[in-house]
């Protein structure tokens, strides 16, 4: 147990010292940069060389938007970039892009700390490994207690990722104004799926319910009008006319459970999957974490995010039945901290198309406008999977 603790502190630390080295190599490529744009300003003030500041800039997002993945890749979290289009308008639109974009001067204030902290970071990783064997080496060896030079390597490349981030992270205004652009789309989004779900319900009851109840209005005016002279053919009408009248409420019914379903207030969320695995047609596997199987309250998010949930699984269960072939299904519902996740998957073939049909264009519409986000993953082949996640406050 000891020497796979060692190895495992080893690996770690060469990772660490191989992120360190990256940088350090990058820190060089950062001195040829700050000469290149040096001689881009100098070019764009005397007019002869104005077209180089934009290619220039170019090439410094590129630096950054490397730098950026392989932050992204050490720390497991993306970082963002926002920056203005440098390729639209004539020459002195994209020279004024190029010098006034807050994105280039973030990248700049990057580029001139990485000269430092890059290569005194890996000067620091240099000097810790031989010291870190040595010690270690004599601490695991006679003490036969874990590494505790070596894993600093480790803290040492979580500062430097951790730094880059910071100094590449888009401004607040930027991030506000993406912000507001992305809740312009979903809100574009939400209203869309709106009115379609509103032309649903009104075709539904204009089709439905509504051609019922007209039915069933001539059906009792004619047993009105033969009730005194033919009271077996008024009796008839009326038996009709109650036919209709079922017919009526369940298509009524229908048109609610398209709104709201009903089973989601008897059953909760857990129940109400259950009962659509088992309408399915499939063999469906349902596992549920943190949520009571049942109405309680105690554990449940709130009722628009259960909609959304149950949708999303009738979605992707109906798909499964009718388009993938599968025999097998399955549904995960997860309570996290502060959103639920929801993941359905089946075994059928795969090349699931979400422009090929307005089901899972309804239901990316339907979660954006909660604010969630759906993932959706069908290699040809299969397996199909569909991951939403929807933020709610239990």
């Amino acid at each position: 147990m000891r020497r796979v603790t060692v190895r495992q502190v080893l690996r770690s630390a060469g990772r660490a010292s191989l992120h360190l080295v990256t940088g350090a190599g990058l820190s060089l490529v950062c001195y040829l940069m700050i000469g290149l744009m040096l001689v881009a300003a100098t070019a764009t003030v005397t007019v002869i060389g104005a077209g180089m500041l934009p290619e220039t800039v170019r090439a410094l997002r590129g630096l950054a938007g490397f730098e950026r993945r392989r932050t992204a890749a050490w720390l497991g979290s993306p970082v963002p970039e926002k920056y203005l289009p440098l390729d639209q308008g004539s020459l002195l639109e994209r020279v004024r892009a190029a010098g006034t974009d807050p994105g280039t001067y973030r990248d700049l204030r990057w580029l001139a700390a990485q000269l430092l902290y890059g290569l005194v970071l890996c000067y620091a990783a240099m000097v810790l490994w031989p010291l870190g064997l040595l010690v270690d080496g004599a601490w695991c060896g006679l003490a036969r207690r874990t590494p505790v030079l070596l894993p600093r390597l480790t803290d040492l490349a979580d500062f430097q990722a951790r730094i880059s981030r910071l100094l590449l992270l888009p401004s607040p205004s930027a991030r506000l104004s993406e912000r507001i652009d992305q809740l312009a789309a979903t809100r574009a989004g939400a209203v869309a799926a709106h009115g379609a779900e509103l032309r649903r319900i009104e075709r539904d009851l204009h089709d439905g319910a509504q051609a019922h109840l007209v039915a069933l209005s001539m059906r009792l005016g004619l047993a009105r009008r033969a009730y005194d002279r033919d009271p077996t053919a008024a009796r008839s009408l009326l038996d009709t006319a109650q036919d209709q009248a079922e017919e009526a409420l369940a298509e009524l019914r229908h048109v609610v459970r398209g709104i709201h379903p009903p089973v989601l207030t008897d059953r909760g969320l857990v129940g109400a999957v259950r009962a659509l695995a088992a309408g399915s047609g499939l063999e469906v596997t349902v596992v549920a974490h943190g949520l009571a199987d049942g109405p309680g309250y105690e554990s449940r998010a709130p009722a628009a995010v259960e909609a959304a949930a149950y949708f999303v699984v009738a979605e992707g269960l109906t798909n499964a039945a009718k388009h993938s072939g599968a025999e097998r299904a399955g549904v995960e519902l997860r309570r996290a901290e502060r959103a639920l996740r929801v993941r359905v998957w089946d075994e059928g073939r795969g090349g699931a198309d979400e422009s090929a049909g307005s089901g899972l264009l309804g239901v990316r519409r339907r979660v954006a406008a909660l604010d969630g986000t759906v993932c959706l993953t069908s290699p040809s082949g299969g397996p199909t999977v569909v991951e939403v996640e929807l933020p709610c406050v239990w």
